[in-house]
């Protein structure tokens, strides 16, 4: 009980932030075509937002890796530098996809999203416990993530005259979003039932379960189309 006004205080900062972020986000993509007439710093504040939306509420792969990420422990640290190393890695590559210096087919790309997503998930049932090599099997598929991120900043475009700090912004608001997607996991019931007995079994297992299933069928479905 000691912890509730603690709690009440974070989840309203929480929503707070998610208002704000979306009701200033909501117009982003029709303000894409007017990159000329604005300045760097409103073009880099608008790909901030532009890489949150792209997580939420428009990337649902992305929401269900980071939530599978946070299932396996509900120690917020721990996954925090998870969705970091995460991050740095789709930089690299979407970087990389933005400068033209590889380029790799959506048709491959998404599927192996799809399967990454299954991998983590199935990780989370089947792993004994968290072990160290796990942030560098999350780096590996935060470079596969990234090209997918490419794919979707491609159709935005990025302005010449500030193209690297729309880059990194861009990428900085997919960050902003990855957390936001913790945060709420966290205070949904990692807060309430991390350290519980059962939170394995009833808890991180069906969630788990469901999520490999989604993700198995975006695979085969992203594989035939």
């Amino acid at each position: 009980m000691n912890n509730r006004p603690k709690y009440n205080f974070v989840l309203r900062i929480f929503f707070l932030f998610i208002i704000s972020l979306f009701s200033i986000s909501s117009f982003a993509h029709d303000v894409v075509g007017e990159l000329e007439n604005m300045s760097k710093s409103d073009t880099a504040i608008l790909y901030l937002k532009l890489g949150y939306k792209h997580i939420l509420p428009l990337g649902l792969d992305h929401i269900l890796f980071v939530l599978s990420l946070f299932l396996f422990s509900a120690d917020l640290k721990k996954v925090l530098w998870q969705s970091l190393a995460f991050t740095v890695a789709h930089s690299v590559t979407l970087g990389l996809a933005a400068y033209n210096v590889i380029t790799i087919s959506p048709k491959i790309v998404e599927p192996l999203i799809a399967l990454s997503i299954m991998y983590v998930a199935l990780e989370n049932i089947f792993a004994k416990k968290l072990k160290a090599s796990r942030i560098g099997i999350i780096f590996l598929f935060g470079l596969i993530h990234g090209l997918g991120f490419a794919s979707a900043l491609s159709s935005l475009g990025l302005p010449k005259d500030a193209f690297l700090s729309s880059l990194i912004m861009f990428n900085v608001g997919v960050e902003l979003g990855q957390v936001t997607v913790i945060l709420a996991a966290f205070l949904l019931f990692g807060f309430w039932f991390g350290k519980k007995s059962y939170y394995r079994k009833y808890i991180v297992t069906p969630l788990s379960l469901v999520i490999a299933a989604i993700a198995l069928y975006w695979a085969i479905e992203r594989t035939l189309l």
